[in-house]
């Protein structure tokens, strides 16, 4: 189990159980690595500013005290931070952690949480085609793919350099998919074994397979074990794990497009079930929506249920990001409609989705009671 006995006891004496964090994803870190022939090494390492970045220091201002937003999903990528020359591990590359360190820094001495975010799929050694190419961690039948006790080892170090950092999330890994649920579970563990054991307490954020879909959190995904059959088994000897969902609204479930038609509430109703069922709680960290009315009323559900259920201790919405430009990274049918970047334009000039959507929409539902200081943690920082 996830939590200890005495943690379950507080938070089942905990009356007002709510959201603790809200924010965005700030999603560039990752970027500048895409080839149309798949060509691996391409972009890397990359240029910073250019081909990658990962925050405008300049919107934390904007974000935390006119918005009241506390929490940003920080995206970096592992080939970068662990160049194929050293592979995946304790060795880094000092130039690139020191860019992402500063961001990490800026928003954690603003007063703000950051999640740290390998924006890898649950893979190692080719970006040049996210989500599809790289080797699966842990993959014993593929001479290429790092070890999960490489894994263990990345996660110890990173770990490790924020230790003190009480604002830190540590995101285990964005959006594992088609591979064996059982070693999601096993690559899952080896990471809380290696941010424990480096002296790290705070929050952990645990994900499943399937793009960590919760609608498919108790069904098969492309012939893979539901993540429900494994996830709960996860042992975290401090108690401060929680499961990392990603739920979008179109009809495929991948937040590309413009229409909105799946239900939040109901698709959400089988994993709110079983985090329940296992004394669990998880973060939403990739929903989103275009700036349509249907859109509009179903992000309005989604935050309304995840507020109204206490399994759920926050979410980050689909995405901001210092480089996005006019491209939108959700709903939009790849047009150019800009992001949630503060000041982000669409291609013909009119107001991005920041506008459109986040102004619109989300910023009236953001909680008025986030945590504020304290360790990350699944019951707040009481």
């Amino acid at each position: 189990m996830l939590f200890s006995s005495t943690l379950v006891a507080a938070l089942a004496s905990s009356a007002s159980a709510t959201i603790y964090y809200a924010g965005v994803a700030e999603s560039g870190g990752e970027f500048g690595v895409y080839s149309s022939t798949a060509t691996p090494g391409t972009g890397l390492p990359g240029r910073f500013g250019v081909d990658y970045a990962f925050l405008n220091v300049s919107t934390l201002p904007i974000w935390i005290k006119q918005n009241h937003i506390n929490t940003f999903r920080v995206a970096f990528l592992l080939e970068r931070m662990c160049p194929l020359a050293y592979g995946l591990g304790s060795k880094f590359n000092e130039t690139y952690f020191s860019e992402f360190n500063t961001a990490i820094t800026a928003i954690t001495n603003a007063g703000a949480y950051a999640i740290l975010d390998p924006h890898n799929y649950m893979r190692y050694n080719d970006p040049s085609q996210q989500p599809a190419t790289g080797s699966v961690i842990g993959n014993s039948s593929d001479p290429k793919a790092a070890t999960t006790k490489q894994f263990q080892q990345f996660w110890h170090e990173l770990a490790g350099r924020y230790k003190k950092n009480e604002k830190v999330i540590f995101g285990i890994m964005n959006e594992p998919h088609d591979m064996p649920t059982s070693l999601v579970l096993t690559n899952d563990q080896a990471a809380i074994n290696g941010i424990r054991s480096a002296g790290a307490k705070q929050l952990i954020l645990a994900p499943g397979n399937g793009y960590t879909g919760g609608h498919y959190w108790l069904q098969q995904e492309q012939g893979d074990d539901p993540s429900g059959d494994y996830l709960y088994k996860l042992h975290d000897p401090v108690g401060n794990t929680a499961i990392d969902i990603h739920e979008y609204l179109d009809y495929d479930f991948s937040g590309q497009h413009i229409v909105c038609n799946q239900s939040f509430p109901a698709n959400m109703a089988g994993v709110t079930g079983w985090l329940k069922q296992h004394n669990l709680k998880a973060m939403v960290t990739e929903f989103g929506g275009d700036n349509n009315t249907m859109c509009d009323t179903y992000l309005k559900e989604a935050i309304q249920y995840m507020a109204s259920n206490p399994e759920y201790i926050g979410w980050t919405y689909w995405a901001a990001g210092p480089i996005w430009g006019t491209a939108s990274p959700c709903c939009t049918d790849q047009k150019p409609y800009g992001s949630v970047e503060p000041g982000s334009l669409a291609g013909d000039g009119s107001p991005g989705l920041y506008y459109t959507v986040w102004l619109k929409v989300v910023q009236a539902l953001v909680p008025k009671t986030l945590q504020k200081r304290g360790m990350s943690s699944i019951y707040g920082g009481r």
